[in-house]
């Protein structure tokens, strides 16, 4: 039997899908924390990590590089684009004056199977812990994905399709940095009732304190966010005069 070569086209579109199914992997993997701000992209172990070729990663790697999520240093690859202060205020900031606007046009429009979807993410989300360990913060992956059904629910019915995108853009691009501040915050804040009494407020139908509340709760994680980017500098100057201490020795 003769050997079939495949297409050209064939070939194209699987190096594509292959390369767009990493670009969303690593985009997850940055997004949710799990390649921390400024850590090296390293080709070959991401190639194996990942199980695919470096063609296919480095495209992914150039995507993230457009999009502001990785950094391409010359001659020496790729990182992940450091956690900025500057950018992080600008950012919340910018939450604060765009999702508030989303959520009093949902309370304004949305009806009884919006009310009925904002109840039900409320309650998924408070029932579940934030954290894996009761003593110590560890990532729940469950309650990640609940908190982002719940901060969704809030704008549904806004009924602004581009609003709405906007949001989630700036809600994905925060939650790189929210990944921060998840030890800083741990005991320190009652993220549960603060979710509660917002949600409390959409579904009385009052705009304005719906608004208010999520505002502060923003403009909160920001304030967290920042303490945790400053500890971080601390730690690694501590670390580095250490190092430089022991070396003069």
């Amino acid at each position: 039997m003769a050997l079939q070569i495949p297409e050209p086209t064939t070939v194209a579109a699987s190096a594509e899908t292959l390369a767009t199914a990493v670009f969303r992997r690593l985009r997850a993997d940055i997004l949710d924390g799990r390649l921390v701000p400024g850590a090296r992209l390293k080709v070959q172990e991401l190639a194996e990590s990942y199980g695919v070729g470096a063609a296919p990663l480095r495209e992914a790697l150039a995507q993230l590089a457009a999009e502001g999520l990785a950094r391409r240093i010359e001659q020496r690859g790729f990182r992940v684009a450091e956690a900025d202060p500057v950018h992080l205020a600008g950012l919340i900031r910018t939450r604060c004056l765009v999702e508030p606007l989303a959520l009093r046009e949902s309370v304004g429009r949305g009806d009884a199977a919006w009310e009925d979807a904002l109840a039900g993410a409320e309650r998924r989300l408070a029932r579940l812990p934030r954290s894996l360990d009761p003593a110590r913060y560890v990532r729940n992956p469950e309650w990640e994905a609940a908190h982002i059904a719940f901060h969704r629910a809030l704008v549904a019915a806004c009924d602004a399709p581009p609003l709405l995108a906007f949001c989630e853009r700036l809600r994905e691009e925060a939650d790189r940095y929210r990944a921060l501040a998840g030890v800083v915050a741990f005991r320190k804040r009652d993220v549960a009732g603060e979710h509660a009494a917002i949600a409390a407020a959409a579904l009385d139908r009052d705009a304005d304190r719906a608004a208010d509340l999520l505002t502060q709760h923003l403009a909160t994680t920001g304030d967290f966010v920042q303490r945790a980017m400053i500890e971080n500098r601390q730690g690694r100057a501590g670390g580095s005069r250490r190092r430089a201490d022991t070396t003069g020795r």
